[in-house]
């Protein structure tokens, strides 16, 4: 049987912790809560290690950081309970999915976000405690979506980001072993051996210079600069890399949401998935302000658009509507050929997708089937809700 039969009070806690669970207002407090606290106590922590900072406010410090440890430990206590709800974890018994839960990226860094402040509890001396402290910045990474693509952009690519590091590695003890056989002799104290000319070899790769090692010989600086330029390209190429995979994964990010939200819209309830996707490919983005008007009535139907986050106020000759998320409007106008008969303002900071009217035309005359959809649909929601394109 469903553990959220089980357990409803399990799931409900479940929901307010996950970001998954937007849509409930505890959820979007408690998400807000936590997102505050933890900029709050990384700053503190930061802020600690300035003496005359830490000497002023120490009280006031030591208060905060009393209250985001008690709501740190409240949230990882309340998180393994609720673990048994976690997708992944759903068909497990609760102790084996509480166990595989402690021991998931995301539980270890709740862990050590509030290790070090029991560890002070029972007068444990280790010189990192500080440095600690201040992973509880990646606690961000469950509630940021970008943060979470870096992180799948890294993993995607870490075959090619070791081989970029081997490469570099290479190059390091190559260029090492031509400064050592060039200036050894003439430098024994700084490149006397290999592993010291390595040091050269990082800084110069690197290009940062620190200067305290530095060629005499001409030979020494030809090489010195060919190396400093090998640098540039070698240092190029992970950025490369991790830039690429990671516009990768927004545009992957974005095609997921977009086509979720497009699937679900009635209007392409019987197209397939390869018509789908013709139409997620020419949607483009746009986001208003609130009172910022999207459409004027009286003019010319130019697009149709699919409101993607946010609330729109339709303004009729008679009457205010209001669409949400996953609504769409303005296809009606195309189809017709006709001015738009309503006045269109988001109500609140709202996102839409935009379907230029050449491009719904095309996909109308080359998908017939999707043409006939349309017009039926459009036809019933006319019935319904009246013209408010």
């Amino acid at each position: 049987m469903s553990s959220k039969k089980n357990h409803p009070l399990r799931h409900r806690v479940y929901l307010w912790l996950e970001p998954a669970g937007a849509g409930i207002s505890v959820s979007d407090w408690s998400h807000s809560a936590l997102l505050i606290m933890i900029m709050i106590s990384v700053g503190v922590g930061v802020l600690e290690t300035v003496p005359s900072i830490n000497n002023h406010y120490a009280g006031m410090f030591q208060c905060i950081e009393f209250l985001s440890v008690a709501m740190f430990t409240i949230e990882y206590a309340l998180r393994i309970w609720s673990a048994p709800e976690h997708g992944p974890f759903y068909n497990l018994h609760p102790q084996s999915a509480r166990l595989k839960f402690i021991f998931s990226g995301y539980a270890i860094i709740d862990l050590l976000a509030i290790l070090p402040f029991y560890l002070n509890l029972i007068d444990f001396d280790f010189p990192g405690l500080i440095s600690l402290r201040l992973l509880r910045f990646f606690k961000l990474a469950r509630y940021s979506p970008t943060m979470v693509g870096l992180a799948n952009a890294l993993y995607s690519e870490r075959r090619a980001l070791i081989g970029s590091l081997i490469i570099l590695i290479g190059m390091v003890i190559i260029l090492a072993s031509g400064m050592y056989a060039i200036e050894h002799t003439i430098q024994p104290e700084k490149l006397g051996s290999i592993p010291l000319a390595m040091w050269w070899a990082v800084v110069t790769i690197t290009t940062v210079g620190y200067g305290d090692v530095v060629p005499v010989t001409i030979l020494g600086k030809v090489l010195g600069g060919v190396t400093a330029i090998v640098g540039l390209v070698m240092s190029a190429l992970p950025v490369v890399i991790v830039a690429t995979a990671f516009e990768r994964e927004i545009r992957q990010r974005d095609f997921l949401i977009n086509w979720n939200m497009v699937a679900h819209v009635p209007l392409f309830a019987d197209l397939d998935a390869g018509a789908l996707s013709e139409i997620i490919s020419i949607l483009r983005s746009q986001t208003y302000e609130p009172g910022e008007m999207i459409v004027r009535r009286g003019e010319k139907a130019h697009s149709m658009y699919f409101i993607s986050s946010g609330i729109v106020e339709i303004e009729l000759p008679n009457q205010r509507v209001t669409m949400e998320a996953g609504q769409y409007f303005g296809e009606i106008a195309i189809l017709e050929n006709t001015v738009r008969s309503a006045t269109i303002k988001a109500k609140e900071t709202t996102r839409v997708l935009i379907l230029e009217a050449e491009d719904f035309q095309r996909l109308l005359e080359s998908n017939p089937d999707m043409e006939k959809s349309i017009r039926r649909q459009a036809d019933e929601r006319l019935k319904q809700q009246g013209d408010i394109s």
